[in-house]
């Protein structure tokens, strides 16, 4: 019997984005109620620092096996996000290159995971957008070297698994 052959590289990136809500306390929003799914998936995704995106590697030694990497990520100011998960990569980093070619959390948090895509953002008023809150959020990017040919890059939502309230 020989093993199922592994999946194609074209299956959907998955963003994993967890929440540690008891962090209220330090001015973060008060959750939306559980029932509203929508709203609860949109509230975490704004207040998502880092989200980890998982791929199909395309790097010899582990190809067609999964892989994850973790991401600084920004939908926007706070509180009012646009609910676009927002990223600022290079085409160095090994999670990148998987992409290229391709289509600590409490049992009583909500977390998210938002299926789809990673998109250049080519739109210059949507890449100062992301730039403003990503660099406001993460401020330590303005310093990271230039000559890592960074650009910025969304997520692509085509559909949320929301899950919470577990304990």
């Amino acid at each position: 019997m020989t093993a199922a052959p592994p999946p194609p590289p074209t299956a959907a990136v998955v963003v994993v984005c967890l929440l540690l809500l008891l962090a209220a306390a330090e001015g973060i929003p008060s959750i939306p109620p559980h029932d509203a799914v929508a709203r609860v998936a949109r509230f975490v995704a704004n207040q998502c620092t880092w989200a980890s995106v998982a791929t199909i590697s395309t790097q010899e030694s582990v190809r067609g096996q999964p892989f994850s990497n973790a991401f600084s990520v920004s939908d926007g100011e706070p509180g009012n996000g646009s609910g676009v998960p927002y990223m600022y990569l290079t085409r160095m980093e090994i999670s990148v290159k998987d992409l290229q070619g391709l289509d600590p959390q409490s049992p009583l948090c909500a977390h998210i995971i938002l299926s789809g895509s990673v998109l250049e953002v080519n739109d210059t008023a949507e890449a100062e957008f992301a730039k403003k809150w990503l660099f406001w959020r993460h401020p330590e990017m303005k310093d990271w070297p230039s000559d890592h040919d960074w650009f910025f890059a969304k997520f692509n939502i085509t559909k949320v698994w929301r899950r919470g309230y577990m304990g």
